[in-house]
């Protein structure tokens, strides 16, 4: 196993001499059904993914010039997502894996691994995903790939040897993303709610452009004064903290704060 960083996994650039994908395609016409290939380019032409789908030779071409850790296994060699799918066990139970074994070989195990995570990102995109959720779905994939790995890396190697998924395991999985969804789908109502709530409010407190401060205005002025505050506002009440010598100014307040009287209730 050589010493291989991960770092050195993030990026990919075209070899030297890198043969022509087109060319590769047809180099592999030689071995097929000639009365097929028509219809395998047809279906291979209709979108990105479906290319990719038939363009496992064009992507291990790629992947045997990238590094490697050394790690040789008996590979899928064609592990994209519509290749994991339900079958038949011969107890007559429905399982769920890869289901797809006409490209089988010993080889680094990256192959498989990435083949794998590029099929969400390219089904992603080409159903209208955002970048965001194509980037989350493909990360997604490879962290249960690694949760995987770490819970075999536990088990007995006959434990691994039958360990399966079978049908109710993916029912509770569709379960559990609905149950997830709904919550989410709720949360985002609840916010919208409370936002156009909030709204209401605030065009029902502000009103028309100055509504709400001519109508205060009105308030104070029609408000009759208690002894109170017309002891406050009275410069020459006994109560008032100003009380002395007034000018001419104070005269005229101190006659008007004279001639209130109480409200005859």
């Amino acid at each position: 196993m050589s010493d291989t960083p991960l770092s050195s996994q993030a990026d990919w650039e075209p070899a030297a001499g890198r043969p022509d994908p087109v060319e590769l395609l047809i180099e592999q016409n030689a071995t097929r059904e000639a009365d097929l290939v028509p219809v395998r380019h047809g279906r291979m032409t209709v979108s990105p993914f479906t290319f990719y789908r038939g363009a496992a030779k064009v992507m291990a071409t790629d992947l045997a010039t990238t590094p490697m850790a050394g790690l040789v296994v008996q590979l899928c060699g064609d592990a994209h997502l519509s290749n994991f799918g339900g079958f038949a066990s011969p107890e007559r139970e429905l399982l769920f894996g890869l289901n797809d074994f006409d490209e089988t070989l010993p080889g680094p195990f990256e192959y498989d691994l990435k083949r794998m995570a590029a099929s969400f990102t390219i089904a992603a995109r080409n159903n209208g995903f955002t970048p965001a959720d194509a980037r989350a779905v493909t990360v997604e994939s490879v962290k249960a790939y690694r949760l995987g790995m770490a819970e075999f890396a536990a088990m007995r190697t006959l434990d691994i040897w039958y360990a399966h998924m079978t049908e109710h395991d993916i029912q509770d999985a569709m379960r559990a993303v609905r149950r997830s969804l709904g919550r989410r789908r709720e949360t985002g109502q609840r916010q919208d709610r409370q936002e156009e709530t909030g709204r209401l409010q605030g065009r029902q407190r502000g009103g028309r452009p100055g509504s709400r401060k001519r109508s205060r205005g009105r308030t104070r002025r029609s408000a009759r004064p208690t002894p109170a505050t017309a002891s406050a506002r009275c410069p020459s009440s006994p109560r008032s903290s100003t009380a002395g010598t007034a000018s001419s100014a104070d005269h005229r307040s101190s006659s008007r704060c004279e001639t209130w009287r109480p409200a005859t209730r």
